[in-house]
């Protein structure tokens, strides 16, 4: 016989908390993912046969392996007219030889040489801004020089998104899978994310995109004059950009398998503390709702996982038990179908895992922050 617990002040403020936490992580879950994972409708394509001309803009700093690696790659798609135009950002590995060899062998190549210190904030921002400022072209689509397309049909899948009254293109870009736990932190971060700001965006609220795999109007830089408004934050090329000039009438998404680009993960713990510590210190810049909206899920996410361990300790088991099976039973379903979405599976089981380390792990680099500077771009 299932024995009810004894009712108090305490008992009660543990099932009230575990119900609305649990009724939040539902919410996010199944409406805002859902926009996601249960998306049936089609999208509205471009049926002009001649897509428009294209200026794929890439920044590199010591990048020579992967110049070497991904540039014959982006050459070789299957687009009449693009240029590729790559800014060397100060390299001493040799970069500027490689990229000049490739350049006299393939006259789409446009390499723009940086030999001289001018960006005093040290981010990616003024050799981008100097990319885009020389493109030939209005469309721009951006990626990092450690990217590479998944096929042949990278550039065509983000061009026939360009309807009348779109101005910008958020592309999705997973990482490759290797062995080890970091990749599966770094796969599980990045899955979460897109699904984040891939929903928001279908809501008609896009408040991100990724530089590994974004695209916007030459004239949309200009008209916004580029990044000034967030130049001296060495990061935020792309969400605080993005956050800036997208809205609900001149955005949409492209997160086909053919649109993606594959991006090569860090290999160290160090490293990518790193580059997680650059990316977070733009939260602080996000509009207030978006703040809201982030820091909403991440912390109910602990808090429901600490009100299931003090229902455990103080309710009958049953309690805490139809909770947390009910979320991850949810939480599979959903990422399940999200990742079917986005071409990009993760091992349900570790699901749990992932996201209560992610939900300690973050703050903690965020508190970090507040206190110690983290490295720019370079």
């Amino acid at each position: 016989m299932i024995s009810l617990p004894e009712f108090n002040i305490l008992t009660i403020s543990i099932l009230s908390s575990l119900g609305l936490l649990l009724l939040i992580q539902l919410y996010y879950l199944w409406v805002v993912f859902g926009r996601l994972a249960l998306r049936k409708q089609r999208v509205q394509l471009n049926s002009n046969p001649d897509l428009p001309p294209v200026s794929v803009v890439i920044c590199a700093h010591n990048e020579y392996l992967n110049l070497e690696k991904n540039l014959p790659e982006i050459l070789a798609q299957d687009y009449p007219n693009f240029e590729l135009v790559v800014v060397n950002d100060c390299s001493d590995d040799g970069s500027d030889e490689l990229l000049m060899d490739m350049a006299r062998a393939d006259n789409r190549l446009k390499v723009i040489n940086l030999t001289q210190n001018l960006n005093f904030f040290q981010g990616k921002k003024f050799p981008l801004s100097v990319g885009i400022k020389s493109a030939h072209h209005e469309h721009l689509l951006l990626t990092d020089a450690d990217c590479r397309p998944v096929g042949k049909h990278w550039i065509s899948s983000i061009m026939r998104r360009y309807v009348p009254g779109v101005e910008v293109v958020i592309g999705y870009s997973p990482y490759e899978r290797r062995k080890g736990l970091l990749n599966l932190l770094i796969r599980f971060e990045t899955l979460q994310t897109g699904m984040l700001y891939i929903s928001r965006a279908l809501a008609g609220k896009p408040y991100m995109g990724v530089g590994r795999n974004l695209s916007y109007l030459r004239t949309v830089f200009m008209r916004n004059k580029g990044f000034t408004s967030h130049y001296t934050v060495s990061s935020g090329d792309d969400d605080l950009f993005i956050s800036q000039v997208a809205g609900k009438k001149n955005t949409v998404v492209e997160f086909g398998a053919e649109a993606q680009m594959v991006s090569r993960p860090k290999t160290t713990f160090e490293s990518w503390v790193r580059q997680k510590r650059r990316h977070l210190s733009t939260g602080r810049y996000y509009k207030t709702g978006v703040k809201f909206f982030l820091g909403s899920y991440s912390a109910t996410i602990l808090l429901f996982y600490l009100a299931v361990a003090a229902a455990f300790w103080l309710l009958p088991f049953y309690f805490a038990t139809a909770a947390l099976m009910f979320r991850i039973i949810s939480q599979f379903i959903v990422f399940h179908q999200a990742g079917k979405k986005l071409s990009d599976s993760y091992p349900l089981v570790l699901l749990p895992f992932a996201e209560l380390f992610f939900s300690i792990f973050t703050p903690m680099l965020l508190v970090v922050n507040r206190f110690v500077k983290p490295e720019k771009w370079m």
